[in-house]
């Protein structure tokens, strides 16, 4: 194999994720609690049971107050 060819596999290597990290599960970004500290993936506010506002927003679970939506800045997570 030669050096281009090697340079090529690792690069390619390097940019492939493997399945169990992750994955295209339709979030979109996280909601935050500015007091608290509190962070909620978008697609867990359901399953961790939040209570929300009027117009849909989850309150934070620990103090009540309501959560600031925050959008992913890459493809590869929602944090």
């Amino acid at each position: 194999m030669g050096l281009i060819d090697t340079v090529t596999e690792v690069l390619s290597a390097s940019t492939t994720r493997a399945p169990d990290e992750g994955g295209d599960d339709g979030s979109s970004g996280a909601y935050w609690c500015d007091d608290c500290g509190v962070r909620v993936r978008d697609v867990a506010v359901d399953e961790e049971g939040l209570d929300r506002t009027g117009d849909g927003t989850p309150r934070c679970p620990d103090c009540g107050g309501e959560m600031r939506f925050e959008r992913a800045a890459g493809s590869s997570c929602a944090c």
